[in-house]
């Protein structure tokens, strides 16, 4: 197999990324979201934790509680989110996240043990402290959860928004690993997205955090945004450097008003060039790689010494609704409004309005609406695009092994049209497998998307998002 690429910096070669220009899925599942069916329901999903019980009774868990709630609006965010300053609409929420934990740990016999957790939304610090300790009390009531040095235990925060002693309380409760959003430190485009952050309160936070405890922190930084020129950008990048976080995701706003109401509140005048955009992408890199964090893949970066970082060296990087983590060997259990499991041979996603989640709790049942069942086919593709995703190469012999195929005889058309990647210098191939090249990590998105048999038919592409 060509040398691995997952130890070399990217490289950002902008003539390529305009001629592969497109759409495409961001592969935090195989099948993608786009191909769950709503005749996947509860019932389904009973089925596939037993039998992931019966094959797999040792195998431990990945929780995630989504807390929908936030108090203010960004204009440029796409998730599901109720906004409200009333904390007493969180307490109907609690019942029934509380309610679903009980249910789920059932389904599991309280003897699956827990070595990841992560709360996202929203905002989870919406809660108060005590709400946040009580639901962190019900999860240890009912599922074993792994000790601190072993477990990895996430919530994501926003600086604005935390009473004194949050943080302390946070690592108190069990959490070791703190993730936040600042998206923009220039105050003109913080303003142009109606989120008002100052500097100051988003390092303090930081160094809040260290001070407590936490083994990791991770920050959101989002281009694209109305008002936002490189030069700009360059001076939020080399402050957030300065500050020094163990990781860093940053984002490439995607403007679809059609899809997500609170970006019709946006003025696409002000928003950035395609070519400014570009810029600051290629800006990014640079300051990053220069500062010695090591590009994972999709936006994320890390430092040397992170455990993300170590999971790409050592190949047990994986890719979920979460975005990059560790602890690939977990099965993801996933509870709250819209909130996506991914168990044995299925995905399975709650209902996405608090109105049909809270109906479905309160009627004792599951909150699955839409999910799918994998088949054979599925599982190999899934896991010939993991590889991609998180090893930045294919070993053929490995995927045969594993999944008692002919490589080279089965994907005959995909490797085909990778002939073409490889021609343009993204992809390295010989004999025994795959290897995407510093200038083709940018752009695996597009390499994965060829062993996508659900694209390949001609799926919907509009329904995704552009590639860079």
């Amino acid at each position: 197999m060509p040398a691995s690429a997952k130890h070399s910096p990217v490289e950002f070669n902008r003539e390529l990324i305009v001629r592969y220009d497109t759409t495409g899925p961001r592969y935090t599942s195989y099948p993608t979201a786009a191909e769950f069916r709503p005749d996947f329901s509860g019932r389904n999903l009973r089925r596939h934790i037993d039998l992931s019980n019966e094959r797999s009774p040792q195998r431990p868990l990945s929780l995630y509680c989504h807390i929908p709630f936030c108090d203010t609006i960004c204009f440029y965010c796409a998730c599901n989110k109720v906004v409200t300053r009333n904390r007493g609409h969180s307490l109907g929420y609690l019942d029934r996240l509380h309610a679903e934990i009980d249910r789920m740990a059932d389904l599991f016999r309280g003897r699956r043990r827990v070595t990841q957790l992560h709360w996202g939304g929203g905002t989870p610090t919406f809660l108060s402290h005590e709400q946040l300790r009580g639901l962190m009390e019900r999860i240890r009531e009912r599922f074993p959860l792994a000790g601190d040095a072993e477990g990895e235990y996430g919530i994501e925060i926003d600086p604005r928004r935390l009473p004194p002693g949050t943080v302390a309380l946070l690592r108190e409760i069990g959490f070791n690993r703190l993730s936040m959003g600042i998206q923009d430190l220039d105050p003109d485009v913080q303003q142009a997205v109606n989120r008002i952050q100052p500097a100051e309160l988003t390092f303090g936070v930081l160094d809040e955090a260290r001070a407590a405890g936490f083994r990791s922190v991770s920050v959101d930084l989002m281009y694209g945004l109305p008002r936002q020129t490189p030069e700009h950008f360059a001076r939020t990048l080399r402050a957030v450097i300065a500050a020094g976080p163990d990781r860093l995701s940053v984002f490439n706003y995607a403007h679809l008003p059609h899809r997500f109401k609170t970006q019709r509140q946006i003025d696409e005048a002000e928003l950035p060039s395609a070519g400014d955009k570009l810029t600051m992408l290629a800006r990014t890199i640079e300051l990053l790689q220069s500062a010695g964090y090591v590009y994972i893949g999709m936006d994320h970066f890390a430092r040397e010494d992170d455990e993300l970082a170590r999971a790409l060296r050592d190949g047990t990087l994986q890719r979920n609704f979460q975005g990059y983590s560790t602890h690939a060997e977990c099965e993801l259990v996933a509870m709250g409004n819209s909130a996506i499991s991914q168990i044995g041979d299925c995905y399975a996603q709650n209902a996405h309005t608090l109105d049909d989640y809270y109906a479905r709790i309160d009627a004792g049942e599951l909150a699955t609406v839409r999910g799918v069942e994998l088949n054979a086919d599925d599982h190999l593709r899934r896991g010939v695009i993991s590889d991609l995703m998180c090893r930045f190469g294919v070993r053929f012999t490995e995927v045969e092994a594993r999944f008692g195929i002919d490589f080279k005889n089965y994907f005959r058309d995909e490797l085909r049209d990778l002939e073409g990647f490889s021609a343009d210098g993204l992809v390295d191939m010989d004999d025994d497998g795959v290897c995407v090249t510093a200038s083709g990590r940018l752009l695996i998105r597009n390499i994965a998307m060829v062993f996508d048999a659900y694209r390949r038919r001609g799926g919907q592409q509009q329904a995704f998002s552009k590639v860079i």
